[in-house]
């Protein structure tokens, strides 16, 4: 059963991806698919992108209450009602059998714009929801829904092509769970998922068990555009359960940097993973051992309407990061390098990877994505194909990583040239801060942003004219012993 629920959550992500029309999906893959129980749990995921996945749950409770009915799916984007930021659209839908919901399907995607007056939505300096787009409410996604919602948004046929992408995603997912049933009859099915979800409780414990009891406390910062933010972790360890406690960190910010509470939770869902048993089978099982404070109000569980573009993708990464250190880890990147391009005839959107942390026993991967983010690159063929730009470097970042007995992996450098006028946003982190080593080792170097060879800063944006180059240099990850 376990190993069926996967493939039918690997095969709606397939066809999102294949369906889609932008680049941000059918080329980075900025995208995720899972399948929930009839009473809203996640019985399994794909494995696509962290910060959607822990969050997702959310998404399904907002609509778990509503009266479900047979051909209609759902879809939000609101960070405090199940979404992340804005640009990534949920859509879900109730899968029946004889008349009764018996599992949902759900699929979540970063869509390239959602109508903000920065194109691709992704605003480095927003301050209210207002600022980054179009904001959806839990609604039933009927036809005359997706035409009017699609309209109000750039680019409206590739909106429309990618929601119907994650229509066909859900229809998938149908299909496969109505297989299951048919084979095994609903009982079994239901059985299946609610052992699924026990067992991965029982590996994640056991490995839980295995840590030494005990407090735990980490510090780290966010570098906002008015000077840095201060976050906290509290880690308590105790017999098979553990504690996160982020009571210490930063109040709710004026800028864009804040959380919603599920995305400070997919974080520590994340991190809870890599401390203890990565290959236990994704799902909320796996969760039950966690307990997490945020206080309402603070940076990490922000109240309506603050700004949240940058919580989704740089604070996350922050949060893992704070996990992760507490327990002794060298640190990656810790930033997705958000870059985003557009005017009123194009949107573009892209992370860029970046060098990993080392361990005790091997050096840290370079130019990769992984944490929160674990997208691909937009290739250099697609991306000159597609949109008025011209890529003049991407190569390797030598030497960025930090030095000890095992190196911190090497950052990357991506330099492109504009060929129209078009605006731009950064949001970026590590530019001020680099990434610590750990046991000795030495930090990596932090990340560089620099538009026509002047440095910007980690959170920028303005305009681009034919012939201007955007550079950005990520940062190294920090090495592992003396």
């Amino acid at each position: 059963m376990l190993g069926s629920l996967r493939a039918a959550c690997d095969e709606m992500g397939a066809v999102l991806v294949r369906s889609a029309h932008s680049a941000n999906i059918k080329e980075r893959r900025d995208a995720s698919t899972a399948l929930f129980d009839a009473d809203g749990q996640m019985v399994m995921q794909a494995e696509h992108i962290p910060v959607h996945l822990g969050a997702m749950p959310s998404a399904v409770a907002a609509v778990l209450d509503e009266e479900q009915r047979p051909g209609e799916s759902w879809i939000l984007n609101d960070p405090y009602r199940g979404g992340t930021h804005l640009p990534d659209i949920t859509v879900i839908t109730p899968l029946f059998h004889d008349g009764e919901p018996a599992s949902f399907a759900a699929s979540r995607a970063h869509h390239a714009d959602v109508g903000a007056e920065e194109p691709g939505s992704m605003p480095a300096l927003s301050r209210t929801l207002a600022d980054e787009g179009v904001v959806i409410p839990p609604t039933r996604l009927t036809d005359d829904v997706l035409h009017e919602l699609a309209g109000r948004m750039r680019n409206p046929r590739q909106r429309e092509a990618d929601l119907r992408a994650q229509l066909a995603a859900g229809r998938a997912g149908g299909e496969r769970v109505a297989a299951l049933i048919e084979r095994f009859g609903i009982d079994t099915v239901r059985a299946g998922m609610r052992e699924t979800l026990d067992y991965a409780e029982r590996r994640t414990r056991a490995r839980i068990d295995e840590l030494e009891d005990g407090v735990r406390e980490a510090a780290d910062v966010l570098e906002a555009a008015d000077g840095d933010v201060d976050l906290h972790v509290r880690a308590s360890v105790e017999g098979d359960a553990m504690e996160l406690d982020f009571s210490g960190s930063a109040e709710q910010h004026d800028g864009n940097l804040n959380c919603p509470l599920a995305v400070t939770l997919s974080a520590c869902y994340f991190a809870l993973r890599v401390l203890t048993d990565p290959d236990v089978p994704p799902c909320a099982g796996a969760y039950r051992p966690l307990t997490v404070t945020a206080p309402e109000g603070s940076l990490l569980n922000a109240r309506s309407p603050a700004a949240v573009a940058a919580g989704n993708v740089e604070t996350s990464s922050r949060v893992a990061d704070l996990v992760l250190r507490a327990f002794g880890h060298a640190l990656g990147q810790g930033t997705m390098n958000n870059l985003t391009l557009g005017n009123e005839r194009f949107t573009y959107y892209e992370t860029l990877g970046g060098g990993q942390g080392a361990c005790a026993d091997a050096d840290g991967p370079s130019a990769v994505h992984v944490a929160m983010s674990n997208t691909l690159n937009t290739p250099i063929e697609a991306l000159e194909l597609e949109f008025p730009l011209r890529a003049v470097e991407y190569s390797l970042r030598r030497g960025s990583g930090g030095a000890g007995r095992q190196r911190g992996g090497d950052g990357v450098v991506r330099e492109l040239e504009a060929l129209d006028e078009m605006r731009y946003s950064l949001i970026t982190e590590r530019r001020r801060h680099p990434a610590p080593g750990a046991d000795g080792g030495e930090p990596g170097s932090p990340g560089r942003n620099l538009l026509n060879g002047d440095e910007l800063p980690p959170k920028a944006s303005g305009t681009l004219h034919p012939g201007d180059r955007l550079r950005i240099e990520t940062p190294g990850g920090g090495g592992h012993g003396q």
